[in-house]
């Protein structure tokens, strides 16, 4: 779960980039957050994961307070989210398997744990074929893939995919949306931030739209239509 309960963040160089925001995502929810450039959306992002703390109000992720959380709590709350990128972000001299498996590395799996879940989470992101080549030798969309089975591969609470599609044509964007809405339905919290409307108004999901700073809709309509 996130709680976000009136909080606000201001940087430094003094921009205000959070107003008041409150909402909370349950457990197994998809949702969509939107909202031009510089509406707050990367501040929300960052709160998520503990890059920055908030200047006023809580900040709640998966049974952590990151208002009070202890440095070395930390790890272990960013293990109960996987992220997803727009560039990706792969080890390019890795093949896929090894790209995956670093994850698990990371955070201290045996060689056992990897050789089970890895060819799981490739199989269930459409991968099972792709194991041994390199990023280089992917199309974008199956960049974008791995870079999902990574995410996956930890069985996080919740997956944040931060502007998944900005690199994808249209076919493909689609298909890493139903990749993800696939993911959700398998119990995985998606939270999805972008500014594509079209890709928004395809989907029947909640819909959290941010703007200077503070929430202006939250609900299942979704379709938001002011320029971005």
């Amino acid at each position: 779960m996130v709680q976000f309960k009136d909080v606000f963040k201001t940087y430094e160089n003094g921009t205000k980039a959070l107003k008041g925001v409150s909402f909370q995502i349950d457990d197994g929810e998809f949702v969509f957050l939107v909202g031009p450039s510089g509406s707050g959306k990367t501040t929300i992002i960052k709160l998520i994961t503990g890059e920055i703390a908030p200047t006023d109000g809580s900040v709640n992720v998966n049974g952590y307070d990151l208002g009070s959380i202890k440095f070395s709590k930390m790890p272990y709350m960013r293990r109960t989210l996987g992220v997803v990128f727009q560039d990706f972000r792969l080890i390019e001299d890795r093949s896929v398997y090894e790209n995956v498996a670093f994850a698990m590395r990371v955070i201290g799996a045996s060689n056992k744990e990897i050789r089970r879940r890895v060819p799981y989470v490739l199989e269930l992101v459409g991968l099972d074929t792709r194991t041994k080549r390199k990023p280089q030798e992917l199309s974008g969309g199956e960049q974008q893939r791995v870079a999902i089975a990574r995410a996956l591969v930890n069985n996080p609470k919740l997956i944040i995919a931060d502007e998944p599609t900005g690199n994808l044509d249209p076919a493909r964007s689609l298909e890493i949306m139903m990749l993800l809405e696939k993911i959700n339905e398998l119990g995985t919290t998606v939270l999805v931030v972008t500014h594509e409307k079209e890709l928004v108004n395809s989907f029947s999901k909640r819909v959290i739209a941010i703007d200077g700073g503070r929430i202006i809709s939250d609900g299942m309509d979704g379709y938001y239509s002011y320029e971005t």
